[in-house]
């Protein structure tokens, strides 16, 4: 983050690996909500402001606009794998949080098929890792006899259900998946991000 002076003129201490931390998650949660309100395309300097912070820290820690894609998908990953090893969870809340990711980060939706700087980056390999690394946290919890539970089902329903997240609010968004797994008869717990 910017350090400005202390009232005495001298600067605050730098507070090194924990700065750049906490600026770090700043910037992927930043992301998120930059990229739901404007989609993939908007500007980086929009993020690093609304992170709180300049646009040579952002470039610090992301050196492209597909890094910063990429980082926010890891998070969301990231999260809906620690739904699916948390003690009381089940195939509904993991959905849950799959769910609120995909309302949340619809923006990257297409990111799998973007051209450009998102093809050239390796985005498309590191999606494809992402996406196995979600199929393995949902299939965990897939009880015998699921009417997902043969081949491929359980993902051709995710991107059937990402596909449904188009529109222009969150709250659109929402009522569309909402109502796609409940055309594919599929429980969903409750919307929400994994707060551990």
């Amino acid at each position: 983050m910017t350090q400005h002076p202390m009232p005495d003129g001298r600067r605050p201490a730098n507070q090194g690996p924990r700065a750049a931390a906490r600026n770090r998650a700043a910037l992927v949660a930043a992301a998120r909500a930059i990229y739901a309100e404007h989609g993939l395309d908007a500007p980086l300097s929009a993020i690093a402001r609304r992170a709180g912070v300049g646009q040579g820290v952002l470039y610090r820690h992301f050196p492209d606009r597909a890094a910063v894609a990429t980082a926010v998908l890891e998070e969301n990953v990231r999260q809906i794998e620690q739904a699916a090893a948390a003690p009381d969870a089940d195939l509904a809340s993991v959905l849950g949080v799959l769910t609120w990711h995909l309302t949340e980060s619809a923006a990257f939706i297409g990111f799998l098929h973007a051209d450009g700087e998102y093809r050239r980056s390796g985005a498309l390999a590191r999606g494809l890792a992402l996406a196995e690394r979600v199929k393995g946290a949902l299939r965990g919890h897939l009880p015998a006899g699921h009417r997902l539970a043969t081949a491929d089902d359980l993902m051709l329903a995710v991107s059937m259900v990402s596909g449904a997240a188009s529109g222009l609010t969150r709250a659109e968004r929402e009522r569309r998946v909402l109502a796609a797994w409940r055309l594919l008869g599929v429980e969903v717990g409750p919307l929400r991000p994994f707060d551990g």
